[in-house]
Formats: structure tokens, sequence, C-alpha cells
């Protein structure tokens, strides 16, 4: 069987857990931080999960980590 090229942008936004849940980070936490809320700010250092309609996908595209 070939071997399957990782996605570059995947693998620097996704990382899957042991019980197979894909991570990612939340957005608009990149600039700008000045005019966004410190609450605001503190909520989006927070990880989450991808949604379940996706994580077939983004496993496709990450498939050695």
């Amino acid at each position: 069987m070939p071997k399957l090229k990782t996605h570059s942008g995947s693998k620097k936004r996704f990382n899957l857990t042991k019980t197979g849940k894909v991570k990612r980070a939340k957005a608009y936490k990149s600039h700008i931080l000045t005019k966004k809320d410190t609450k605001r700010g503190r909520r989006l250092r927070a990880g989450g999960y991808a949604d379940v309609t996706n994580e077939a996908t983004i496993r496709k595209m990450i498939p050695y980590k």
C-alpha cells in the first residue's frame, strides 16, 4: 500500500486525543487582541474539539498522527 502525504496545514492545526477525538484551537486569537474583551481572550485560549461531521475528513488529512 502506498504511503499517504500529510496535509501541512492540518498537521499544524489538529491533534488526536487518546480516545480518538480531534482536538483544535479556537479561532480569532491571532491578532487585534486589544479590541477584544479580555474575558473573550481567556475563553479563546481554551481548546475545543472538531465537529463530528468534519472528523473523518480531518483524519484523512493527518493519517500518521
